[in-house]
């Protein structure tokens, strides 16, 4: 089935069921937003009010009558239960198919950093402004294609929609990381690796703020941190081999790691125990 949309006035369309979904559910189509489809006569309806397309309904994985994911609880505990073999096995699985356009993505960053470096001071003003809505979009894109949810290059650009959390989220954990840092290299290792769940909460929750993203990060890596170094680890050798092609190789290899550390945020959260 296919739909149309108008945001703010602006009609677009037509698109598939998959991707108006896909929409909802990242928050790039508001419930309040306007929908129609060939089915509905004259009528265009909200997003939430839609049949077949209702934010409590059918439009959200599992059809109509799925339960919600449970609410944030921090009483919860949470373990990844999948091997990291499986989960690099898994992210080849969800690659192929998409190979080009993670590494599209990772050259548009690339040029970005490129871009940013040439200007001496006004280069590092930007590159602190567009580093943390480019993490969000990362996280955003390789989370789409880790669920298998119709991935698309705009997706990278996702993370300006929340730039205040998105640079929020950016400055802290990289104070965070660097007073840990200040200490021993050790110590800011295990922080970086605490963090590393913050965009990808902050994309599945739109009402979490940077600070209780990074805190539920720290509550989900519990007793998961050295798992999560171990998967890190396993592409210490590829980088090497990356380095003796001058970096091309990690045009590749960063979406390899995206999409693994991706599908290991998806893992604790199925291995979330009350």
């Amino acid at each position: 089935m296919q739909w149309y949309y108008a945001i703010n006035g602006h009609q677009s369309g037509p698109v598939e069921q998959d991707e108006i979904e896909s929409m909802l559910r990242e928050g790039r189509l508001k419930p309040d937003d306007l929908v129609w489809n060939t089915g509905m006569g004259n009528q265009w309806a909200k997003a939430s009010a839609a049949p077949g397309l209702g934010v409590h309904g059918a439009g959200l994985p599992g059809g109509a009558g799925a339960a919600p994911e449970a609410p944030w609880s921090d009483a919860a505990s949470f373990e990844s239960r999948t091997s990291n073999r499986e989960l690099m096995a898994q992210a080849r699985n969800r690659l192929d198919g998409n190979w080009g356009l993670g590494v599209l993505a990772m050259l548009i960053c690339g040029g970005i950093n490129l871009a940013s470096s040439m200007l001496p001071f006004a280069g590092g003003v930007i590159s602190l402004l567009v580093g943390g809505p480019i993490a969000l979009g990362l996280a955003i894109l390789f989370l789409a294609i880790a669920r298998s949810e119709g991935a698309q290059l705009g997706m990278l650009f996702d993370g300006f929609r929340r730039f205040g959390d998105a640079l929020g989220a950016y400055l802290l954990v990289a104070i965070f990381t660097l007073l840990w840092t200040l200490l021993l290299i050790v110590p800011g290792i295990i922080a970086a690796i605490s963090y590393s769940m913050t965009y990808f909460i902050l994309r599945d929750d739109h009402s979490v703020g940077p600070l209780d993203a990074i805190r539920r990060s720290k509550k989900m890596m519990q007793g998961n941190k050295w798992k999560f170094f171990c998967l890190q680890w396993r592409f210490f050798w590829w980088t090497l081999l990356c380095v003796l092609t001058c970096g091309i190789g990690f045009l590749w290899l960063q979406p390899y790691i995206m999409t693994s550390s991706a599908l290991f945020y998806e893992d604790l959260k199925q291995g979330r125990n009350e």
